[in-house]
Order: C-alpha cells, then structure tokens, then sequence
C-alpha cells in the first residue's frame, strides 16, 4: 500500500519510494525518508498530507505519498 492510503496517525516503516527520479530520491533521502524508515501520517489535506519521519514533520502532496510504499 502506499502513503496516500495509509491511516491517519498509524506509523508505517517504509518498503521502498516507487520512483524513477533521481532526483527526487536524492530529496526524499535528505528528509530521512528511506527503506526502513518508520514514517507516520499526521493530517490529511486535500492536497497531500503531512507526515512525521525522525522528529521532523513534512507537508507532501498526493503525487509524492503514492510513490512511498508502506
């Protein structure tokens, strides 16, 4: 399952980021966000949601929580 259907508040570890971009792999592994990482939905919005990984929180749109499967 990917990010845009996980539960509200519910930690998740990330399997993989399901990207061809290079270079939003290299962003997404800048934020700690990785395979093996623990990555928890904070809110959804209409947009996107806003995610807690490590002790940072990050607002991503729905384009980038499908590509982050859980």
């Amino acid at each position: 399952m990917n990010l845009k259907d996980a539960i509200e508040g519910k930690e998740y570890t990330i399997r993989q980021i399901d990207t061809d971009d290079e270079e939003l792999n290299a962003f997404l592994f800048s934020l700690g966000c990785y395979s093996g990482e623990m990555i928890t939905v904070v809110r959804r919005m209409k947009g996107g949601c806003i995610v807690a990984i490590k002790d940072a929180r990050y607002n991503i749109d729905n384009q980038l929580a499908e590509a982050i499967i859980v």
